[in-house]
Order: structure tokens, then C-alpha cells, then sequence
């Protein structure tokens, strides 16, 4: 008899992470808000920080929807990345992509870099730099793609092969992406990292991360880290990233197609000195965003002309755009990384990596591109024309 197929990813989506419903025969899973559970029970429960139905039925989708063995979910991405890092020890050599998210740099520098965790940065994008990896045989491979904020794409199966011959474990953040356009590993990673916060969720109304890998022995450092540093998010967190990832797969196309209509567009216009995407002819590693990717994202970065002020008040004349951290809401933001989301990184090490005064990065979201052309049109009207 033949066996059914693989459920696509929007059946995955919508139909994993229900349970728990007990006998009412409710469709959608209740909110456990509860601490603490009966000694015995047959679900294997006993205190939330270790462990909750809303937590149990979120890993599960998560890790339907990128195909592996194991998902461990946290607070914040933050509190994922600390997870993961929690695992090493003094002396460990991480080798990390250079364009990390500013407050990945903040947690090596300033956290992990007091108890002897070193990091060798390099621009990984680069495959003479993949030497670093054999030279160093590091406890660990940090990437990012596409990164933040520059949105450069690196070749995690290439990175990833490197890696191997050295023992090394892969991490890839997909915050960007999502495991609607991208699963790292499928593509060599041992784990991949989300803060569920952004697209996965994808309504601006709760945080969270998750990490999954098909490896047994870090799904035990990810469950004992999330028990043992209390990185444990709330159920209502965990309830309601379940529901916003059943639309992923629909927002991320609008996503896609919205940004890469305005990237199109803003090419060339006065007043931008450089736009970022990396489906765009431009990008330089466009051939091959299109290998590992299914679209291109909601993110693009554009340069202006001028100096940090001036961006700053481009920004604060947008109307649908608003002027805030986070990204991946089904509303468009904007921000300026130089002084929000990579503010504690030096000044120095931010122009040295092509994080300028000038630059800004829009989530571009569902609204009608038509509406978010003008908006930004008028904007750059007051501001440069």
C-alpha cells in the first residue's frame, strides 16, 4: 500500500501544533496559564519553566515546518541565542560572520567574552575567507542570512561543507528569511535559529525564538539551558506564534512581492546612493539568494545620500512606515541601525563592515505597495529634493 505524501508546507502550517483539546473538540488549542501541573500526569508535565502543552505544541510545528528531528523554543531571540551560546565554554573559538545582528555582537563582546569566549569575525560572504574555519576548527560557526542589516547572502551549504571537515557545528540565524523561503539545514546547518518575534509570528504582539536541529546531543544543552536559565517564554507567546506562523506561507509572498517591487523602484531615484535586496540584479550574491531561497523577503536596506540626521528625518516623515525596532509584522517599519539595532556597536567596526550613517532598513509589509511608493516618494520629496 503506498504511503501518503509529505503534507505540503501551508498543510504543516495550519494543521500541526493543534492538540490539548481534551473533549470539548475545540479546533484550536487552549492557553495553558498555568505553572505548575500534577505530579504524575500522563503528558509528563511538572512546572511550566520546564515545560507547558503550549510550549510542546509549538516545537512540534517548528519543527514541521523546517523538517527536522528537534525544536526548542525561548522568550526572545535573544534568549535562543543565549541558549546556544550557554553551551560553550572558556576557551572556545567562535568564528562568526561579520554583519551579525547587533545584539548577537553585544552578547559576544560584552556577556560571553567576560567568561573566555572568543570571536574571530571575518566577512564570510568571501570564500577565501572559509580558511578560518580549518585554521581556528572552532567550537562553533556563527552565520547570518541574508544579514542583518546588509542583507548578505552566504553560501551555507559551502560554509557548511567546510565546517564538517573540522568537526565544526553550523549555526544559521533565518530570522530574516523564515522556514518559508529558506531551511538551513537542508542546506548543511546543525542548527537553525529564529526569533519567532519576527516573521514567524509576523504580528508585532509577542516575542520569542526557537532553535531546531536534527542532533540529539544539542537538543539536550537546548532543553537543559531552557529549564536550568529560566529562557522559557510565556504560554500565551507560545499560543499565539503558533497561530500567526498557520499564515506564514501567505504573508511572506506578499512580503516578497512588496519589497521587491519597491527595490525595483528605488533604484536609481535621487537622493539613494545604494539599495539593498538580494533578488535584485544588483545584489551580488543574487544567483545565489535565488539557489537557497524561495523569494527574496521582506527586508530592504536603502542608502541615502547625507548624513545620519538627514536619514533620521526621511524616516520620520514616513506615514506607513513607522519609525521602531523589530521587523516582520504584517505593518511596515522603518529603522535606522546606526543608532537602534546596532547602536552598541562601535562606530568603527559598523563603517567598516558597510553599516553607514546613511543607511536605513525597511520591513516592508502587506499593506498595498502603491499606498508605501508614495509614502516614501513624499518623504524623500521633503527631504532631498
Amino acid at each position: 500500500m503506498a504511503t501518503d505524501p509529505v503534507p505540503g508546507f501551508n498543510t504543516r502550517a495550519v494543521h500541526e501544533g493543534c492538540g490539548f483539546s481534551g473533549s470539548t473538540g475545540a479546533v484550536m488549542p487552549p492557553v495553558f496559564l498555568t505553572s505548575t501541573f500534577e505530579r504524575g500526569n500522563p503528558d509528563g508535565f511538572d512546572y511550566t519553566r520546564s515545560g507547558n502543552p503550549n510550549f510542546r505544541l509549538l516545537e512540534q510545528s517548528a519543527a514541521s515546518l523546517e523538517r527536522a528531528r528537534f525544536a526548542t523554543c525561548f522568550a526572545s531571540g535573544v534568549s535562543a541565542i543565549t541558549a546556544v551560546v550557554s553551551g560553550l565554554k572558556a576557551g572556545d573559538i567562535v568564528v562568526a560572520e561579520e554583519n551579525v545582528y547587533g545584539c548577537t555582537y553585544r552578547l559576544f563582546d560584552r556577556v560571553f567574552g567576560k567568561f573566555g569566549v572568543r570571536v574571530v569575525y571575518a566577512d564570510l560572504a568571501e570564500s577565501g575567507n572559509w580558511g578560518l574555519i580549518r585554521e581556528h576548527r572552532p567550537a562553533l560557526v556563527w552565520l547570518e542570512s541574508p544579514t542583518n542589516p546588509l542583507l548578505k547572502v552566504l553560501d551555507l551549504a559551502g560554509i557548511a561543507a567546510v565546517a564538517r571537515e573540522v568537526g565544526a557545528p553550523v549555526l544559521v540565524d533565518n530570522t530574516f528569511a523564515s522556514p518559508y523561503l529558506q531551511r538551513p539545514l537542508d542546506l548543511g546547518a546543525t542548527l537553525s535559529l529564529s526569533s519567532t518575534t519576527k516573521y514567524i509570528n509576523g504580528h508585532s504582539d509577542c516575542l520569542g525564538g526557537v532553535v531546531v536541529s536534527n542532533d540529539p546531543e544539542w537538543q539536550e544543552r537546548l532543553l537543559f539551558a531552557q529549564k536550568a536559565l529560566g529562557l522559557q517564554p510565556s504560554p500565551f507567546d507560545a499560543w499565539l506564534t503558533v497561530r500567526g506562523q498557520r499564515t506564514m506561507a501567505l504573508r511572506m509572498e506578499r512580503h516578497c512581492s512588496n519589497a521587491l517591487f519597491l527595490a525595483h523602484w528605488l533604484e536609481g531615484l535621487a537622493g539613494v546612493r545604494r539599495v539593498g535586496y538580494p533578488f535584485l540584479a544588483s545584489h551580488p550574491q543574487r544567483e545565489l539568494a535565488r539557489r537557497q531561497m524561495r523569494g527574496g523577503s521582506g527586508i530592504l536596506t536603502v542608502e541615502l545620500e547625507g548624513s545620519a540626521e538627514q536619514a533620521l528625518a526621511f524616516a520620520q516623515r514616513l506615514k506607513w512606515f513607522t519609525l521602531a525596532e523589530s521587523l516582520g509584522g504584517v505593518e511596515s517599519l522603518v529603522c535606522h541601525p546606526a543608532t537602534m539595532t546596532h547602536a552598541s556597536v562601535p562606530r568603527e567596526v559598523r563603517l567598516q563592515v558597510g553599516i553607514a550613517d546613511g543607511l536605513l532598513r525597511l520591513s516592508v509589509g502587506i499593506e498595498d505597495p502603491e499606498d508605501l511608493q508614495r509614502d516614501i516618494d513624499h518623504a524623500l520629496n521633503d527631504v532631498f529634493r
